[in-house]
This record gives structure tokens, sequence and C-alpha cells, in this order.
């Protein structure tokens, strides 16, 4: 039940979980260096591995934690008070189990008087994670977090004031030397965000389904909604269309013309189809990723974009996912993409990176065997799929191809969370290795089978994993900046795009933007949106605002 500030800090420094309400929700809090409770506060939330966010006393016990530069210091005093990921001390005293197989922490300040107050009386760091249980939205209502939040909470910490909004905390990382938002959320809404290109009328972009947000849009004014979650339950889909109300409400936007994923079967697609007497505008999930890096930087193109994420729907009906591509706010032509492989078992071959490795090794002509820690049965199942094609659709996803090899390296067979096998390939990475695989560009086609080949022998003859992940960046950034150099040059243009949820990674997307520098070009990379599907809803706006004017 409910406790004094005094009883919720025993509890903590007991070991136990308290539920903290905050600014936009509650928190579940336990104490970041004691295994145990960290390892119970898992369980009973159900979250296997992703990692929790910590909160420290004060800048001084953040930097025991991390290693802060200026630009990360910055980020946590600031007014917005984000998580802010940077790179773990090897003597941080937090559970090993906070942030499995990662070389980052999030980390965050107080940002309430209430968290103040606790940082200092238990006076240590805490995990400070959403309040939910995994994949639902983060509780915000005092009836509500009572009862989801019973059988994982010791006891519950509260105010007395009500919170209007659900909002999570935003998340930011550095690269480049600039904040790339993660997650933009708690403190950055709702911040004003402008169009190039002014909406002649009201717009409602409804985003993708991943990480899902909203946009409205009148006029040069633009409002991208907090963080609302996946789309993928009855609670969440709920959370969007009052999220949606409110802000119509709050902006006095009237929305006539409503934008949306090709993707049929998305919820915020399900949702845009069923908004009566307005105009429909269907924007390519790609294309949006790259108008939106475009309008926030003010820029209407043309431009080259390389986009890489997990999926999305092509405008020929394929599974998208490692595009190069020519564009403006309007419209834009595939100048290239990764090389298709198929995709085994669809949406199961996210969750099962070995799979990919299967699709990936068949594509290029390698090894017929299954890896380690497969089952030889489902290994030769999976590559009959993938050579017939049956519930095998043919993918350029980059983000397939990090989890393939990641299972090629023995890191990640399967994942409990998306992009989980990608971070610890990213996060695995030898600093010191300078090589690099050969990934060839012929007609605009990035073609890894070479290099899928190359991560194999290199696993085969027992070489760090750490080195064969440094050399698959590489090879994937170098080709990368090699192709849009090439075809900015072809095109006469000056302005490179890198986005997709793909460019989150910091090693891919500062080898990848130096490359394109130094062929005298300009790179575009987001800094106030996300580059993951975050920031997919403001690039529909911005399309749909740019149409509509046409």
């Amino acid at each position: 039940g409910t406790v004094p500030l005094t009883r919720a800090v025993a509890v903590v420094q007991a070991g136990g979980i308290v539920a903290v309400k905050g600014i936009g929700g509650f928190h579940l809090a336990c104490l970041a260096g004691d295994e145990r409770a960290v390892a119970e506060l898992r369980a009973r939330k159900h979250r296997e591995e992703k990692p929790f966010a910590l909160m420290a006393r004060d800048l001084a016990a953040a930097d025991e934690l991390v290693r802060l530069g200026p630009v990360e210091a910055a980020l946590l005093r600031g007014r917005d008070r984000p998580i802010v990921l940077a790179p773990r001390r090897p003597g941080a005293r937090v559970a090993a189990a906070v942030a499995p197989r990662s070389a980052e922490l999030g980390v965050m300040l107080p940002y309430s008087p209430l968290h103040h107050l606790l940082l200092a009386d238990v006076g240590e760091p805490l995990v400070m994670t959403s309040g939910n249980v995994s994949d639902e939205p983060i509780a915000y209502e005092d009836e509500d977090a009572l009862e989801r939040l019973a059988g994982i909470a010791d006891a519950f910490l509260l105010h007395d004031r009500p919170i209007e909004t659900r909002t999570d905390d935003s998340v930011l990382r550095v690269a480049c030397g600039r904040p790339l938002p993660l997650r933009r959320s708690r403190g950055a809404v709702p911040s004003l965000l402008a169009l190039p290109v002014p909406a002649a009328r009201h717009v409602l972009a409804c985003g993708a389904e991943l990480k899902s947000t909203f946009c409205l849009a009148r006029g040069r004014r633009a409002w991208v909604s907090h963080h609302i979650g996946d789309l993928k339950n009855a609670e969440t889909l709920a959370s969007f269309q009052t999220g949606v109300a409110h802000f119509e409400r709050l902006f006095a936007v009237a929305p006539e013309i409503v934008a949306r994923d090709l993707h049929p079967d998305y919820l915020s697609t399900t949702y845009a189809l069923a908004r009566e007497g307005v105009e429909r505008v269907a924007v390519q999930h790609h294309h949006a990723h790259l108008a939106a890096c475009l309008a926030e930087h003010g820029e209407t193109g043309p431009a080259v974009g390389a986009i890489f994420d997990g999926a999305g729907l092509g405008s020929d009906g394929a599974v998208w996912g490692g595009e190069i591509l020519v564009g403006d706010l309007r419209g834009f032509e595939r100048a290239g993409h990764l090389w298709p492989v198929a995709l085994p078992g669809g949406d199961q071959a996210a969750r099962e990176p070995w799979r990919m490795a299967c699709a990936w090794r068949a594509a290029a002509g390698g090894d017929a065997r299954p890896l380690r820690g497969v089952d030889e049965t489902r290994w030769s199942a999976i590559a009959r799929l993938a050579e017939s094609g049956v519930a095998s659709p043919p993918t350029t996803s980059v983000g397939r191809l990090f989890d393939a090899v990641a299972a090629l390296t023995g890191l990640r067979l399967e994942v409990t969370y998306e992009g989980q096998a990608a971070m610890e390939l990213e996060a695995a990475c030898d600093g010191a290795e300078r090589g690099a695989y050969p990934l060839r560009s012929v007609a605009g086609v990035l073609d890894a089978r070479e290099t899928i080949l190359a991560v194999d022998r290199d696993v085969s003859r027992g070489v760090p994993v750490g080195t064969i992940a440094t050399r698959f960046h590489h090879a994937l950034a170098d080709a990368t900046a090699a192709d849009c150099a090439q075809l900015a040059a072809d095109r006469g243009l000056e302005i490179v795009v890198l986005s997709g949820g793909a460019f989150q990674n910091r090693r891919l997307l500062e080898r990848t933007a130096t490359g394109i520098e130094q062929a005298g070009l300009r790179v575009l990379v987001p800094e106030r949106l996300p580059p993951n599907d975050g920031g997919i809803a403001f690039g529909q706006a911005a399309v749909a605002a740019a149409r509509v004017g046409e």
C-alpha cells in the first residue's frame, strides 16, 4: 500500500521495490547495485533483458556510473531531464542485470521534488524504470497504478498532484557531437516544430506501429506527440486515441487531412481510415523518414537519403528496410537498396535472428550446417522455407542483416525485445580494430553476400567477436557512404540524409557521416526527433503539407 517517504526509503534499502509517482507517470524503483532486487524486478515486470534506466542524485553521482562528455553533462543538467545513454565506467557499482551485454547505461537526474528527496535519503543510485508490465502503457493515475502494479511493487510512494497526460521519459545519446533522440517525450513535448512548407489545411499524421507518435499541424506549426509505445494492444491504442483528442483540443486543430503509413495492418492505419469527413494521404514509410529529417532542418529537398531500419512496407508491396532514396517532401525515387533475401516466417524472423543467418547464408551460397545452439531439424526446415519463398517474403532490411551477423557470431540467436541483436552487436565492437569486410555496391544495390561469407570465415577461424562486429560495421558504413556520395555526384545534389532506426547505432552513423562529409557533401541527421519510427508522424505531416500545398 501507500507509504510515507521514510518508509519507502526503508523498503528500497532493504532490497524491495517501490512504485514512485512522478510527473508523467509511475516509476518502479530499487537499488541499482542490488543484484537480487534487480532480478526480482525483472521477474515481476516480465522484462527479461531490456536495459533499465538509472537515476543518480546529482551529476557527480552520475559521473561515477558513466563517462560523461560535455554534451552528455549538459543534457543531464538541462531542463528536459532526459535519460542519457553514455559509456559505463568499468568500476560502476551497478548490478549486471541492469543492462546485460550493454556497453552503456541510461542515466537521468531527479526532475521532481519527490525524486530529490528520495535519492538524497537513499544515498545511492536507483533503477528507475517505467511503471508497467512489459508492453503495457505506463501507469499514471493513482487507482490504476495501485491495481496494475500491486503484483510488482512492495510499496507505493505517492503525491497529491494529479497527472494530466501519461508521458514516458525522453531518451537520448550523443552522436556526431550532437544529441540524438531515441525517444522524444517528457520534457521535449509538446515543443513546436516548424514545417518548411506550411499546411494549408489542418493535418493529423498517424505515424507507424512501433514507437508510436502522432503529429498535428496547421500552417507552419507542427506538434509531435509524446512517445505512446507499440500499437499492439487495446490499452496502447486507447492511449493513442486519447492523446490525439487531447492535442486537438490543446492546439485547436480540426484535421481535414489525415496522413498514414502504407501498411494496411498497422493499427495507426486502421485509426486513420476510420476518421470520417477527411482527405487521406498515404505516405511510404521510408519516404516519411527522409521527409522528417529534411523538414526538421528546414529543408525541402531534393536530397539523397540512406534510410535503414527493420521493416517498412515498400511502394511495390515488398518489405523494405535498407533504402537509398532520392527525393523531396513531395515524392521520392528508390535509387538503390540492400540485396534482398528471404524473411523466413515473416515477423518471426525478427524474433529469431538465427533465421536471418540461415537466409543470408543461403543467399550467399555459404555453409548449410546449422549454427551451434540451433536444432538441425528446425534449421533445415527454415532453409527449405527460405528457398521455396513460402511464408518468406523478400526483404532489404538492414535490421535483419544485423540480426544475421549477431547470430553468426553466436551473440544472439533469439531476442526478447526489438533491436536487441543489433544493440548487442554494436556493444561488442572493438574500438581498436581498423579493418573492414568487403561489401560491394553494384548498380545501386549494396550486396552483403560476400560480407556474410567473410563473417562466417572469421567465426570459423576463432577471430574475436569484437573484431568481427567492427569489421562488419565498417563495411556497411563505408559502402553506404560511397554509394550516397556517388549518387549525389551523379544527380548534382549536395545533401545526404541518414535516418531510420538502424542509425540509432552511433558507430554506424558516425563512420557513414564522416565518409560522406569527406566527399564534400552536407549530412543531415535527426537532432530534435528520433531517427526511428518516433519521427515518422512528423515526416508524414511534412509530406501531406507539401502535397496539399502543391
